[in-house]
């Protein structure tokens, strides 16, 4: 028998962080300087990687990539959560709903591919030094590059849809600050048997496969490293993975947290701000501080900064 659709709800309420009215002035001001300074420092980090040729490297083309997601992921949640915090009016339409669910996690399934990517390059680059330029082509590298957003788009899609097929004739309050699968298949009317297990799936090919690779690689990695027999050459081939190590442990370690804590707590939503808000913010900070390369271009970018007043003073005397 043909499956009808008897959708009935025309939008969704986000229920936000409603449950703590005293401090929805603080967040929303605490979320909007995050917002700002996520935005300022990622496109601080592509601006560099753009401008000075010494950043002109596959390992930092593919962070950049990685700092363009993180705009885009914070740029999908957060001006609307922003918008709950002082508005009295909290809903989203029934389609702006699905095409945030399926923007977010396609680009968070993108970054997790991504990220494994990433670590793919610095395999290469410490296992095959003489060879790794030649590999790692312009060319070659925009296929890669290709590769984790293809997936990452592909692999949502089908919780996405079987999501939208379900009857929603009934409550339409999402309990979360945005729309994703979980807290609206919660609200369906029919059976979402179908798409849980499509979301298990989804989830399981996006985020357990990358992590094992991820995990696989970085054995191998220290193995190599530690064949080294000279200290600088060993530290040079840590410091180079060390930025990465640590944004790939901030992200998996907050998904881990959020999705293996016992649901139920209005406090897990204050967890789920780590990934959509905390670890976009940290990232280019890590890439800035714990990368000598990128340390050296910040620099000149600000000294260049500096002396464009004086520059322009100079140039206005002698005329």
């Amino acid at each position: 028998m043909l499956h009808v659709n008897r959708t009935s709800v025309n939008d969704f309420l986000l229920l936000g962080f409603s449950h703590f009215h005293s401090f929805q002035m603080l967040l929303f001001i605490a979320v909007l300087l995050a917002y700002i300074i996520c935005i300022f420092g990622n496109v601080t980090i592509v601006h560099l990687v753009r401008t000075e040729p010494s950043l002109h490297s596959p390992m930092y083309f593919f962070i950049c990539i990685f700092t363009i997601l993180d705009i885009m992921i914070v740029s999908v949640t957060i001006p609307k959560l922003l918008s709950i915090l002082i508005q009295t009016k909290k809903t989203i339409s029934f389609c702006g709903c699905f095409v945030q669910m399926y923007a977010f996690n396609a680009l968070g399934e993108t970054e997790c591919f991504l990220l494994a990517l990433m670590v793919f390059d610095r395999y290469l680059a410490i296992n095959y030094p003489l060879r790794y330029s030649a590999i790692m082509n312009i060319r070659f590298c925009c296929k890669l590059a290709a590769f984790p957003w293809f997936l990452g788009f592909v692999i949502p899609f089908f919780p996405t849809i079987f999501t939208l097929l379900l009857d929603f004739c009934g409550p339409n309050e999402v309990d979360h600050f945005f729309c994703d699968l979980a807290p609206v298949q919660n609200l369906a009317c029919s059976d979402p048997f179908i798409s849980n297990m499509a979301t298990s799936f989804a989830a399981v090919m996006a985020t357990v496969l990358p992590f094992f690779a991820i995990v696989g690689l970085y054995i191998q990695i220290i193995y190599t490293v530690l064949k080294i027999e000279s200290k600088e050459g060993k530290m040079k081939a840590f410091s180079t993975c060390s930025s990465h190590l640590i944004v790939a442990c901030l992200a998996y370690g907050s998904a881990i947290i959020v999705y293996i804590k016992p649901k139920g707590s209005h406090y897990d939503k204050f967890l789920s701000l780590t990934y959509t808000v905390l670890t976009p913010l940290l990232n280019p900070f890590i890439y800035t501080f714990r990368n000598r390369e990128v340390k050296n271009a910040l620099r000149k970018v600000t000294r260049h900064f500096i002396m464009l007043p004086y520059s322009y003073q100079a140039s206005q005397s002698v005329r």
